[in-house]
């Protein structure tokens, strides 16, 4: 690595491990905090995701936030508003509070996510992309290993508030760090500051919004499958979460070196190929041990979401990147601010239906995947 990159590295690193620690916290301890503090109904549930994902469906504005502020800036701001996000959670334990908490959350954690997707595909060349994407998501699920064990030890000794402030503020820290940085290369090329849509990349755009929709399924529904009907407690679910981040740790790295060895298209094929089967287990199985191996599988085929991005990379010019990552991360959340809720009032006529939603979006993904092709693999 060039100096430049080394220090925009270490930024990254930085600051995905706060974005990871501070999502990862929130989703582990939330669903038992809905149930047990703020007693919320599936419905309820479902209305707090989608409000979750509206900040994501709006991510195109960080185009016009680059307007007044660099990337690596804004990067580092929003990591500090997922912070005091997540600190402020448990202290609103109703339904309008949990909404609330969950919209500063959620605009921190999802434009940090499109800057670091841009600022990561600018900086970083196309074979070396992927093992940086892998590492950065390896080290963060390090970090995630210590939160989900970190809450299994102190859920019998701190209340929900204490537990969110914990988390949210070492978050904020970080954000707090990251701000006094600047690890920018003035040399490369500048980004569009307006919003980018090509027909070329239309296939980046369908993959996108079909891993969005399907993700919400997994964020929303298998979490609350688990609490819900198979009643895992909230030490079960972060030592769930801890077995997920392992995987997670010892995957990524060898992810990034199979993109570069066999290419997306396969990678993607496998992942979708494995989501059918995982969503259709949900939805009929009644074992709460073969339940939680297919949630653990299905956090193994999210990580393979990473082709998605150097897919991008290798097919968009360089100027487009920023602004495509921005649209992508917009088009990504189109389904998921209607998804939650409307899964949340099919769940109450059949648990199963999100789950058979889910299956069929991961059918139409594998066929569009093999449209995929890249310059290196045409």
């Amino acid at each position: 690595m060039s100096d430049s990159q080394r220090r925009m590295y270490i930024f990254l690193l930085v600051a995905t491990i706060a974005s990871q620690v501070g999502m990862q916290g929130w989703a582990t301890i939330l669903n038992n905090f809905c149930v047990d503090a703020a007693s919320l109904d599936a419905f309820q549930v479902g209305l707090v995701q989608s409000v979750r994902e509206v900040p994501g469906f709006l991510s195109l504005l960080v185009i016009y936030i680059l307007l007044v502020l660099s990337e690596h800036r804004a990067a580092a701001l929003s990591v500090l508003l997922l912070g005091l996000g997540v600190s402020m959670t448990g202290l609103f334990p109703s339904f309008w509070g949990v909404v609330f908490t969950t919209l500063l959350m959620s605009t921190g954690f999802h434009y940090y996510e499109t800057l670091n997707q841009s600022l990561s595909l600018q900086y970083f060349s196309l074979e070396m992309a992927p093992v940086v994407l892998g590492r950065l998501r390896s080290v963060a699920a390090v970090a995630n290993i210590g939160v989900g064990g970190l809450i299994f030890f102190l859920s019998g000794h701190l209340s929900y508030a204490q537990l969110f402030a914990l988390i949210g503020g070492s978050v904020a820290l970080m954000g707090l760090w990251a701000v006094f940085q600047d690890p920018s290369d003035k040399s490369l090329p500048a980004q569009h500051k307006k919003m980018i849509l090509r027909a070329r990349y239309w296939l980046y755009y369908a993959l996108t919004f079909l891993s969005g929709s399907r993700r919400q399924i997994f964020m929303v529904f298998a979490t609350f499958l688990l609490v819900k009907k198979f009643e895992y407690s909230l030490a079960a679910m972060s030592a769930l979460f801890v077995v997920n981040n392992i995987v997670a740790w010892v995957a990524n790295p060898i992810i990034g070196r199979m993109i570069n060895r066999h290419g997306e298209r396969a990678l993607m094929s496998i992942e979708y190929v494995s989501a059918v089967l995982v969503f259709l287990t949900y939805a009929y199985t009644d074992s709460h041990i073969l339940a939680g191996i297919m949630f653990i599988l299905d956090y193994l085929c999210f990580n393979f979401a990473v082709c998605i991005r150097t897919y991008l990379q290798k097919i968009a010019d360089k100027p487009d990147i920023a602004p495509s990552s921005a649209v992508g991360f917009t088009i990504n959340h189109i389904a998921a601010v209607f998804i939650p809720a409307l899964g949340g009032w099919l769940w109450l006529v059949d648990y199963r239906i999100p789950f058979l939603i889910g299956a069929a979006l991961a059918v139409v993904s594998l066929v569009l995947a093999q449209f995929v092709r890249t310059p290196a693999r045409a």
